[in-house]
């Protein structure tokens, strides 16, 4: 196995963070996990002491050939990515970076994929296993670094989206994959209705496409692969070069696009693949369809419940991303329905039965 070289900033605190959970535990003291604290805003706030992650941080571990990597929760994201492009390798679900600060912990922990997820996988499909600190403060190592793992709940891919509810993430190992040999982004002009229709036509082929998207008049397709793969649906697609740090600053939402003018709110809708556009009373200027169209960011003053019936109907639901702004919901998430909630009340009170963790995060009742 190839190991990284341990710069001098890397630090493994696993036992000091242990101690503190189980001080928090014996004495019922509400936590608040902190890692580079770029992911702050998404979600409900959290009152607790802190509990900072993000001197836990270092490559534990690192096989190109095998294309497994284990790093420390508090391992900054640019970092990260740094070490595996030196072996021409990435992390498939293409996690935003909101800064320098940001953590693979963190981005793990909010479950967050950037534009190549419908064709890659989602963060937690790459999961192979992760070291959490449980509420007695043991540290135990859950999954492996497989892709196959023995029946039961999956415990690692199930940290992937907690928010950090369910436990500490110290260690995650993640399977990554080959950069593309050949890459190429283009933009053609097109309305949506014939933008949706295009994307729906062509998601039906073995085409090389890892991300698209459409916004204002113009359709963003990036395509990856062999070059001549890439080469031979360049040349039928046509359109005009497209930089490649469209799809960064889509992923990190720097993009122009997410400015907000007074009393909007910015909402993240999921729908189901080739949903059409949704009947909202909101310019089309101010919907950026992202995903082929199954992610669509919206800015607006539209009442949340207005937003929420409407991806209901379409069988997809809305997440406010600034939840505290003006125009913005009370709650960021869509309120489960009462089966699914059961179970995530069920599985919260066996992994965190006091409420330790990050109370509060993702709902407000628990």
């Amino acid at each position: 196995m190839t190991e990284l070289a341990i710069h001098a900033a890397d630090r493994d605190i696993a036992d000091e963070l242990s101690e503190q959970v189980r001080s928090a535990y014996h004495d019922r003291t509400p936590l608040r996990i902190v890692g580079g604290n770029t992911r702050a805003f998404y979600g409900r706030p959290v009152e607790g002491t802190r509990l900072n992650v993000a001197a836990h941080s270092g490559i534990v571990s690192y096989d190109p050939v095998e294309l497994v990597v284990t790093v420390r929760a508090g391992t900054r994201l640019n970092a990260l990515n740094a070490a595996l492009a030196e072996q021409n390798q990435m992390l498939p679900f293409e996690p935003p970076i909101f800064g320098d600060a940001s953590t693979i912990g963190g981005a793990v922990a909010t479950g967050m994929s950037g534009p190549r997820r419908p064709w890659a996988g989602a963060a937690r499909d790459f999961v192979l296993g992760t070291r959490v600190i449980t509420q007695e403060g043991k540290l135990l190592r859950f999954g492996g670094e497989v892709m196959k793992n023995v029946a039961g709940y999956d415990l690692s891919r199930m940290m992937a989206g907690a928010q950090g509810t369910l436990g500490v993430l110290a260690d995650i190992s993640f399977k990554v994959l080959p950069i593309p040999t050949a890459s190429h982004s283009l933009r053609l002009e097109m309305g949506l209705q014939d933008a949706l229709a295009k994307l729906s036509e062509l998601g039906r082929q073995p085409l090389p496409i890892t991300a698209a998207a459409w916004h204002a008049g113009e359709l963003f397709i990036r395509l990856e692969g062999g070059e001549s793969s890439v080469k031979a649906t360049k040349e039928r697609l046509g359109g005009e070069a497209l930089s490649a740090d469209f799809w960064q600053q889509l992923r990190d939402q720097q993009h122009g696009f997410f400015s907000l003018n007074e009393g909007q709110a910015l909402w993240r809708l999921s729908l189901p693949p080739h949903t059409p556009a949704l009947k909202l009373a909101v310019d089309e200027s101010d919907i950026f369809y992202d995903w082929g169209g199954s992610q669509r960011w919206v800015k607006t003053a539209l009442p949340a419940d207005t937003l929420r019936d409407a991806c209901q109907k379409a069988g997809g639901h809305a997440t406010c991303y600034t939840p505290h702004a003006q125009g913005g919901a009370e709650s960021p998430f869509t309120p489960l329905n009462a089966v699914v909630e059961k179970y995530h009340r069920n599985l919260k009170a066996e992994l965190d039965a006091h409420g330790i963790f990050n109370p509060g995060r993702l709902y407000a009742a628990f």
